[in-house]
Order: structure tokens, then C-alpha cells, then sequence
């Protein structure tokens, strides 16, 4: 199964985007913390590109993420050119409070007060645009939700005399690269429910937990999960939690949204999906599989 979902809001928001970036000075992108590389749409780093703008990174929620694996993201974005990368809560109002300093240090040319700072927010569905927006502003301006493409319509406010700030719609890009990205994605509910399997993205999510965190998994649910896969720990989560259907058969389906809701939440404590070795291992070895895959379809030579 693959995972895609590109409503068609989303190609004229990437438009109006487009538009935009032309005009402003800074782009503010924000991504899970949890799983920083697979949630940062590959279409805004094209846009920022074309523009030549620079990139304050902001990797939300990172109160959920793992720290130590959050350090090693933090050393890997910071070399990239052009781009200034930090962790943050934006529901932590004093760490929200760094930004427009931040995106100043990135646009120096707009540091005299004859011309205002534009900044312009960006990133994926349900990462937290919204709220900080909100709170950069410190009033509610953005509607907030706990399902993905809650914005769909671009907005300007000014932060102040010298300062304004753009918003902008969730986007999705129109073809996920890589399966294991659909998935993260999925778990972290940054993807319409209608596009997705619950358990398969539960079965996928609690092997990622089994190969990473499984101390903390079998802490959770109070059981030995040795040998386990993630369909098994879906089904063990069905048995502690009680979730039978008529006849005493298990409620899969019910013990997925309990696995989903605990990863998303943070009851299974401080998750990350990727590190940036796990995601180079990944594409190396997806681009062997198309390789192999390439030198299959090929005509034999005599």
C-alpha cells in the first residue's frame, strides 16, 4: 500500500505560494520535529530556490520529539546553505518569541526599519502553522485543529510597524517519493484520514516503535513484546485495551486509533521516526530497488 493525498486546494495554494514568495524576504517553514525530512514538502525548498530566500527551519513540537535525534537534525539542516534551523514548542510562547530575530539575522538588508521584514509562513498539514502564528501575533487570527488542512485560504497580518508576516495553507506535494515518508505522515496526521488504512498505518507505525523505542512500547502497554511486529503489538494493544467485537473477536481497527493516539499525543514519551542515517539508508535503498528493478525490465543480450 502506498500513501498519497493531494487535494485540490492544495495546487492553488502552491500557486498563490509561488506568488507570494516573490514579495517577501524570509521563509518560515515549519516541520515535525519528530520526522523533520519527510515532513518538509521538497515543492517549498523548489519555490525558496527559484527565489533565492532564506530558510528559518522551525522544527515544531520537538516537546514530543527525541532530543538527542532532534540534535543530530539540527546539525544536518544547519549545513545546509541558506538555511537556519531550531528546534521549538510554539506552544511555548518564549520560544515562539526568537523567531522575528531569527528571520532578521537571515534578511540583514531589512534591519535599518526604512522597509518592513516580510516573512512568510510554509509547511505540510497539521505541524503547527496556525498556532504560531497565533502566537507570534498573540491573538487568534488562525483557525486551529487536530485534523490536517484546517487553513485553506492565504492570509497578511503585520506583526508590527516593521515587521508582516504571510500565512499560508498546508501543502502536500502531488507524489510522495518514498513509502516510508506516506506512512510517518500518516501516523504523525499530517494526511487526510480518507486517504489512509488506520491499521495499516498503526501495523507500519508500531514496527517503527518496536525497531526504535521498544522499552518504551512494552512500558506502555505493560507487556513483553520480544518477537513482536507491528501487527502483533496492534493486536496485543487490542488485548490490554479491551477492545473486543461481538463474538470475542479483536477490534483492530479501535487498537489502532489507541497506538496512533498514544504516539501523537506523546504517551509513549519523547518519538522520533528518522534520524538523518536512517533516511540516507532509505533512499540508498530504494534507489537500489529502482536499480535492480531498471536492470530487470531489460532485454537480455546474446
Amino acid at each position: 500500500m502506498t500513501v498519497q493525498w493531494f487535494p485540490g486546494h492544495m495546487n492553488s495554494a502552491r500557486k498563490k505560494a509561488a506568488e507570494a514568495m516573490a514579495k517577501i524576504d524570509v521563509v518560515i517553514e515549519v516541520v515535525d520535529a519528530r520526522l523533520p525530512a519527510a515532513s518538509s514538502n521538497p515543492m517549498i525548498a523548489a519555490l525558496r530556490a527559484h527565489r533565492q530566500r532564506p530558510c528559518l527551519k522551525l522544527l515544531n513540537k520537538s516537546d514530543l520529539a527525541d532530543p538527542a535525534v532532534t540534535a543530530e537534525w539540527l546539525t544536518h539542516f544547519n549545513r545546509q546553505p541558506g538555511v537556519k534551523a531550531v528546534a521549538i514548542s510554539c506552544k511555548k510562547p518564549g520560544e515562539v518569541a526568537r523567531v522575528p530575530k531569527l528571520c532578521q539575522q537571515l534578511a540583514p538588508h531589512r534591519n535599518d526599519g526604512t522597509k518592513p521584514l516580510r516573512m512568510m509562513i510554509m509547511g505540510i498539514p497539521n505541524v503547527g502553522k496556525s498556532t504560531l502564528m497565533n502566537a507570534l501575533l498573540k491573538r487568534r487570527v488562525a483557525a486551529v485543529g487536530d485534523e490536517p488542512a484546517v487553513t485553506k485560504s492565504q492570509q497578511r497580518l503585520d506583526l508590527s510597524p516593521t515587521m508582516s508576516l504571510i500565512d499560508t495553507p498546508g501543502m502536500m506535494w502531488p507524489k510522495i517519493a518514498y513509502d516510508a515518508d506516506g506512512f510517518m505522515l500518516a501516523a504523525s496526521h499530517a494526511i487526510g484520514v480518507n486517504a489512509v488504512s488506520e491499521f495499516d498505518v498503526a501495523v507500519v507505525l508500531g514496527q517503527l516503535l518496536l525497531d526504535r523505542y521498544p522499552a518504551r512500547v512494552a512500558e506502555r502497554y505493560k507487556t513483553d513484546v520480544t518477537g513482536f511486529d507491528g501487527v502483533r503489538l496492534v493486536e496485543e494493544v487490542a488485548r490490554r485495551r479491551g477492545c473486543l467485537i461481538k463474538g470475542g473477536g479483536m477490534d483492530v481497527d479501535k487498537a489502532s486509533l489507541i497506538l496512533l493516539g498514544d504516539y501523537r499525543s506523546g504517551a509513549l514519551g519523547p518519538i522520533s521516526l528518522e534520524t538523518p542515517d536512517s533516511r540516507a539508508a532509505m533512499i540508498a535503498a530504494a534507489a537500489e530497488a529502482e536499480a535492480e528493478a531498471v536492470a530487470d525490465d531489460l532485454p537480455e543480450v546474446d
